[in-house]
């Protein structure tokens, strides 16, 4: 049998273009993945979004596993993992107290405040400008990879706080992409849990999952060819743009839904 929501052309068209996205991240535009659930959530409950991108989210972290397994800083992982794991407890304990209002609505910041991060690291790329400012300390690293963790659980959005601690720490780039790739499929193997618990990995979440899976390589691909092809700073004015319009729309659908309440 057919899940109902594969035979909505509105959510089949965001679906397929959110799963493309993530594919694409993977393939070379970290970070971007983030866009997934905010997009669905235009469609879907923002809920039952994330659950149905967890399941897609697994296959890419076990080949980045396989291809970063030798190239990351355990010294990070230590202080991050146990904290995301603190976050994401909060998140599902917290669960049953927000509707899907609250949610899109903090979707919605968490898309507004990726956009503004990542935006002034380009513009600090551009200028050159390079401030020497110390690593933060592991009590701030805790604190972020809580914050991750959370973020993480609400909508696969953890990377804007763990970037904050991580980015500046000093790894190279390689060391950073593995250690971001081991954090990240952490985080979702450990969320397999909560998601379960919650229901989020119902029969019909995990059809359309199983739908949407063979896109992801063609996300990889394209985002492998993006990278060849389109100039890094317009890809990346494109998708933030993307992103930032569609946490307005959330934030304001949230607000709404709520005020009428």
């Amino acid at each position: 049998m057919i899940p109902e929501l594969l035979t909505d052309p509105w959510f089949l068209s965001i679906a397929v273009i959110s799963v493309l996205i993530t594919g694409i991240s993977k393939g070379g535009f970290g970070g971007f993945a983030l866009l997934a659930v905010p997009l669905m959530s235009l469609a879907i409950s923002p809920i039952q979004a994330a659950g149905i991108m967890l399941p897609i989210m697994i296959p890419m972290d076990i080949l980045s596993i396989w291809v970063y397994r030798n190239r990351w800083d355990a010294r990070v992982l230590t202080v991050l993992i146990p904290s995301a794991i603190v976050g994401i407890t909060i998140g599902g304990l917290t669960a049953g107290w927000v509707n899907d209002d609250i949610v899109r609505f903090l979707v919605g910041i968490i898309a507004i405040v990726f956009t503004v991060h990542r935006a002034r690291g380009i513009l600090r790329m551009a200028g050159k400008t390079k401030i020497d400012i110390p690593p933060p300390s592991k009590p701030w690293g805790v604190f972020w990879g809580t914050c991750a963790g959370f973020t993480s659980f609400l909508a696969h959005a953890g990377a804007p706080p763990y970037q904050v601690y991580v980015l500046r720490q000093g790894l190279r780039k390689e060391i950073y992409t593995g250690t971001s790739v081991m954090f990240f499929a952490s985080a979702n193997a450990i969320k397999l849990i909560p998601y379960g618990m919650l229901g989020q990995l119902s029969v019909t979440n995990l059809s359309v999952s199983a739908a949407l899976l063979p896109l992801v390589p063609i996300g990889v691909f394209l985002g492998v060819w993006l990278n060849r092809k389109i100039p890094e700073k317009v890809f990346f004015s494109i998708i933030l743009s993307s992103i930032l319009l569609v946490g307005i729309k959330l934030i304001w659908d949230g607000i709404s839904s709520l005020w009428i309440i």
